[in-house]
């Protein structure tokens, strides 16, 4: 973890930050201590709206993408390696040569073989392993070593466009294309689709004719940029937003959601149950809830208390197909959780 080995790093030398300067700290997790940094010196950048939030909260500039120049640098490697090399990548863009750059990982996100493949590119510093993880540090080289780690948009053949590190950037998620074929050919006038993603489910909710308002609601700002490019009709409307919290302009007809169920690598069916809760709150009396599940995660008992008329309408050996329809009570949106899509 971060909030073990950074304030080992600077007390150690490892990291040597410059006395002035603006410091960014590209990615990191709600509940990451950054105290061993100069809070008036750093800068978070964040895309992930829950954790973007949780720094906000704690008084820390924070932004979606970095904003330099900075005189130091620590990024946080995710699980995705196209997504940790464009983040490096995007840190040496606004760091001058020879200033200081931390890299930190996990062992389970790929940091030996992320400090293996720098090594062989440029010298790297000592590195320190404490709490099943690395933190190394470079000076960013003068030239361009690392453009081609710079992230480059996906295009898959159905006609979508996606970046490395969103959720199923190399093709059409099976639960979702299952869930695409299970729809109705009417859903009602107003539709949200709740964790949209890179738009796949909300380019299939438009073909509905009687779809007047379409509301994308994603918590990765990077996801919901893909969104953008992939739908381009008028009666989208997109938001950065966590599901769990998001109040919108109007109750909703339909809701169409395949909700995450997973929190960094732990699974974590709360999640899912969360986003059922949100729905409720957000339909109409008369509205309807369109869910895809994995076949294992323990839904029933929410749908069945939080709606009135609850059905399994199709489904395959791993998924099943929920629709909920007529919520129980209106609810209240759910408390902003910790969640990682």
């Amino acid at each position: 973890m971060l909030s073990i080995r950074l304030p080992l790093a600077l007390d150690s030398g490892l990291l040597a930050l410059p006395e002035t300067g603006r410091i960014a700290v590209i990615g990191p997790v709600a509940g990451t201590d950054l105290s061993a940094l100069p809070r008036d010196r750093v800068h978070v950048v964040q895309g992930f709206r829950p954790d973007h939030d949780a720094f906000a909260a704690r008084g820390y500039e924070v932004s979606t993408e970095p904003a330099g120049p900075y005189a130091a640098a620590i990024v946080c490697l995710p699980r995705a390696r196209g997504a940790a090399q464009a983040r490096i990548a995007e840190a040496i863009g606004h760091l001058s040569p020879g200033a200081p750059l931390a890299i930190d990982g996990q062992k389970t996100d790929g940091v030996d073989s992320m400090l293996r493949t720098i090594r062989a590119r440029v010298p790297v510093g000592e590195a320190l392993s404490k709490a099943h993880g690395k933190i190394f540090t470079l000076q960013v080289p003068d030239g361009p070593v690392f453009q081609d780690w710079a992230a480059k948009p996906l295009h898959l053949p159905e006609g979508f466009q996606t970046l490395p590190g969103v959720f199923s950037a190399d093709g059409i998620d099976p639960a979702s294309a299952l869930l695409a074929g299970a729809l109705p050919g009417r859903l009602g006038a107003r539709v949200a689709d709740l964790g949209a993603g890179w738009g796949f489910l909300s380019r299939a909710i438009l073909e509905r004719p009687d779809v007047t308002e379409l509301h994308l609601v994603e918590a990765d700002h990077l996801a919901l940029g893909c969104a953008r490019v992939n739908i381009r009709d008028p009666r989208a409307q997109f938001h950065w937003a966590d599901a769990l919290n998001i109040v919108l302009p109007s109750r909703m007809d339909a809701v169409v959601m395949n909700p995450p169920f997973h929190t960094g690598r732990a699974a974590d069916p709360g999640l899912g149950t969360g986003f059922i809760s949100a729905a409720a709150g957000m339909l109409a009396p008369h509205g309807t809830l369109w869910l895809v599940a994995n076949r294992h995660l323990p839904y029933e008992d929410t749908l069945k208390h939080r709606f009135r008329e609850v059905e399994e309408i199709a489904g395959s050996p791993g998924f099943k197909i929920y629709r909920a329809a007529k919520p129980a009570q209106a609810q209240t949106p759910a408390r902003p959780g910790k969640r990682r899509v």
